[in-house]
This record gives structure tokens, sequence and C-alpha cells, in this order.
């Protein structure tokens, strides 16, 4: 039996950049079936009442504390007024603290909706894309729906009070673009990668795919958050999200057990 330490690196074949690839194209292909289609309900459902109910009810209350934050630090004192209004962007006051109100809310929501379809729609995704792609591929997985939750509720906290503790730098310019695609390539990565392959890998074969495969979850959890950035894409993204770590999951797990196999074989012979 092959130790763990002996297999953290990827086997030979192909290439990170080709898997990453691959997972996107057969993840596109794959949305467009009507059960994916289907499958977008209701992670938008859920995050769009979440933005409801957030904007109804804290909408006022957080711009008045923001406002007031703000006059603390300076930034709509009378000085800055007059600064404003020198430069001709006087009403740039009234538009800093929507924003940042809305930076506030809206991305409590989509976590809420992201998390839905980690938990929810993620064993939807996983069926399906099993029975298509790796119909051999067995579950050897434990506690899968406890772990995940669990873990949903853990990275949306940190989310949480990553994007609430980090919300005033977005008044640094370059941060202002930074901070989001951070954040969200977090979100997308650390829920994704345990949540598509719970229910199929075992805890030693979990431990060796997130080891070996780790530098490119975050990669594409950095793609997935970089098209977040486009707000047509927010209504796909939870599903299709799903169906990127699926595909990529399920196939480096099958090459896993491949391996595993012909170990086994050779130390027989």
């Amino acid at each position: 039996m092959t130790s763990i330490s002996t297999e953290l690196k990827p086997p030979a074949g192909q290439t990170a950049g080709q898997r990453i690839r691959q997972a996107f194209s057969r993840a596109l292909v794959s949305q467009m079936h009507p059960k994916m289609l289907g499958a977008l309900v209701l992670p938008f459902l859920v995050a769009l009442f979440g933005a409801v109910l957030l904007l109804w009810f804290f909408w006022t209350p957080l711009k008045e504390l923001i406002a007031h934050w703000l006059m603390q630090w300076g930034v709509l004192d009378a000085h800055a007024d007059l600064w404003l209004v020198g430069i001709g962007l006087f009403a740039i006051k009234t538009i800093i603290v929507p924003v940042l109100a809305a930076g506030t809310l809206l991305p409590l929501a989509g976590i809420a909706g992201l998390i839905v379809s980690a938990v929810m729609v993620m064993p939807i995704v996983l069926l399906f894309v099993q029975n298509k792609s790796h119909p051999t591929l067995k579950k050897q997985g434990q506690n899968a729906f406890s772990y995940s939750v669990a873990n949903a509720l853990w990275v949306g906290f940190l989310f949480i009070m990553g994007w609430m503790l980090s919300l005033p730098f977005w008044l640094i310019a370059p941060l202002a673009l930074v901070l989001p695609v951070f954040w969200w390539a977090f979100a997308f990565t650390r829920l994704l990668r345990v949540d598509s392959i719970v229910e199929h890998a075992s805890t030693i074969e979990r431990k060796i795919l997130l080891q070996r495969h780790n530098k490119e979850y975050w990669l594409l959890g950095l793609v997935l958050s970089l098209l977040n950035l486009l707000p047509p894409a927010w209504f796909i993204l939870p599903v299709f999200s799903a169906l990127v770590f699926a595909h990529f999951n399920l196939s480096a797990l099958e090459s896993l057990r491949a391996e595993k196999t012909l170990d086994s074989h050779e130390l027989t012979l």
C-alpha cells in the first residue's frame, strides 16, 4: 500500500491548465441541460429573497451607520466636501454611502445562494455529472451531508466576517477591486472543493485530493470570482460553479483510484 506522502504529486498526463479548461468546458455543456437549467431556480430565489429582506430591514440604518463612520474618518467632513466640489464631483457624497451599503448587503444574499447551492444543489449536480461522465465511480464518503453543512456554515461565517471587516479598505481604489475578487475566490474554493467530493471520496482520498490539487482549486475559484464581477453571471454562477468543481473533482478522484489500482497490481506481480 502506497503512503499518502508519495501520492501528493499529480500523475503524469494532463497538465493543470488542461484539467481546468476541461472542467470549465464540460461544465458549460452540462449547464445547458434542462435539469441543470432547472437547478438554477432554487439558489436564485434564495439570493433574491435574502436581498429583498436585507434591503428592506437594513438599508436605511446601514446607510446612516456608514455615513457616521465616514464622518468620523473625515471622508465626508466639510473640507472633503469643498475638495469634492472643487473638482466637480460634489455628487460623490450621495454615491459613496449607497455603494458601500449595497456592497455590504448584496454579497450577504449572494453567499446565502452559494451555500444553498453547495449543500442542496450539489448532490443533484454530482448525480448528473456522475451519470453522464463517471457511471462506474462508487461513493465512499461518510457523513457527507453533516460535513457539507458544517463546512458551508464555517466558510459562510468567515466570508461574512472578512467581507465586513475589510469593507473600509474599499475606499482605497485598487483594493475596491482586489478585495471582492479575493473573498469570492475564497468562498467558491473553500465551499466547493469539499462539497464536490465529500459524497464520493473516502477520508484518505479527500486528503490526498485537497493537497494534490490545492493550487488548481484556487485557480478555479479565482476564475469564477472574476466571472462574478459581471452581474449577468450572478444568475448561473451558483450552479455553474458547482458543475465546474464537480467535473474537476470526479475526474481527479477517478484518476486517483486508477493509480491505486495500478499500484496494487504492480505489488502483486
